[in-house]
C-alpha cells in the first residue's frame, strides 16, 4: 500500500511539474516582444531595414497577431499610404546614428510580404519615425536635442507597439 501511494505521489508530482513548465512556456509566449532598436541590425535583410525589429515567438502557436512591448516613437514625416520610400527613411537614418529610424509599409504593393505594422496610427497614411525609447521623457529629450520641431514640421511623439500580423 505504501509503495502504491509513493508511486502515485511521484507520478502526481511529475505531472504537476510538467504542467507547471508548460504553463510558464505559454505565459512567456504571451509576453510582448522585446524591441531591437539597433540602427544597423546585421541580422536584418535589405528587404526589412525599414522595420523596427522585435522578438516574437517561434512556438508554432496559431495567432492572428503578436505585439512588441510599448515604446515611444517620434513621427517625423507622414503622407498618403505608400507615398514614402525606404530611400527617404535611409536618408533620415543618417541623422540618428544611435536610434533606429523605421517606417510603415504594411499594405503597400511593392511590399506584398510585409507583415509588420504599428498601433496608434492612421492606416490610410505611411510614416517615418525614429525610436524614442521606452519613456515619454526620453523621447521628448531626443525631440528637443535634435530640434525636431524645426527640422520636421508636424513631428510628434506617439506611444505605440510594433505588430506582427500572421497571414
Amino acid at each position: 500500500m505504501l509503495v502504491q501511494k509513493t508511486r502515485f505521489l511521484s507520478a502526481l508530482i511529475a505531472a504537476l511539474t510538467c504542467l507547471g513548465l508548460r504553463t510558464i512556456a505559454s505565459a512567456e509566449s504571451l509576453l510582448p516582444g522585446q524591441i531591437h532598436d539597433y540602427p544597423s541590425d546585421k541580422s536584418a535583410s535589405s528587404q526589412n531595414q525599414h522595420q523596427l525589429r522585435f522578438k516574437f515567438p517561434n512556438d508554432q502557436v496559431a495567432r492572428i497577431e503578436f505585439r512588441s512591448e510599448e515604446f515611444f516613437a517620434i513621427i517625423l514625416q507622414s503622407g498618403p499610404k505608400c507615398s514614402l520610400t525606404n530611400d527617404d527613411r535611409a536618408q533620415i537614418q543618417e541623422l540618428f546614428p544611435e536610434n533606429k529610424v523605421f517606417m510603415d509599409l504594411f499594405g503597400c504593393d511593392d511590399y506584398i510580404e510585409e507583415n509588420i505594422t504599428y498601433t496608434n496610427i492612421n492606416a490610410d497614411y505611411s510614416f517615418i519615425a525614429v525610436f524614442g525609447g521606452f519613456s515619454f521623457e526620453h523621447a521628448n529629450q531626443l525631440f528637443k536635442q535634435h530640434d525636431l520641431a524645426a527640422k520636421f514640421p508636424g513631428a510628434n511623439i506617439r506611444k505605440m507597439q510594433a505588430v506582427l500580423v500572421y497571414s
